[in-house]
């Protein structure tokens, strides 16, 4: 898994932190990574799909804060540009990506809407 200096997947600092002791106490920790995928679902449309996954021969692998990330080329195309986050509050702890290219959200947060390209306003 090479270093990409151009990472379409970017981790907070505490992100790479929690992904790192994670992968740390798993046995397969140094052939695991962060995988990032969307899923069709919800009721905006999209869903995100975190896991710690093995990289295969169609993914995009890019590391970041030493920490490798794991997107299919499918999801490359909505999560472009997203970084991702681990949050702690009063309903529990998780990760969270924020993501430039969501125009909607769901009112629970679970799921989203991305920019449809053919509904861009033409030039006046």
């Amino acid at each position: 898994m090479s270093e990409s200096p151009d990472a379409a997947i970017t981790l907070t600092e505490i992100a790479a932190e929690k992904i790192a002791e994670l992968i740390g106490d798993s046995p397969e920790g140094e052939v695991q990574a962060l995988r990032v995928a969307v899923r069709g679902g919800g009721c905006s449309g999209f869903q995100y799909a975190l896991a710690f996954d093995a990289k295969s021969d169609e993914d995009h692998v890019f590391e970041h804060r030493g920490v490798s990330v794991i997107v299919d080329k499918t999801s490359m195309q909505f999560v472009f540009g997203s970084e991702v986050d681990y949050v702690e509050g009063l309903t529990g702890a998780g990760f969270q990506v924020n993501n430039p290219n969501v125009v909607a959200a769901c009112g629970c947060g679970s799921s989203f809407q991305v920019k449809d390209e053919e509904e861009e306003p033409a030039a006046v």
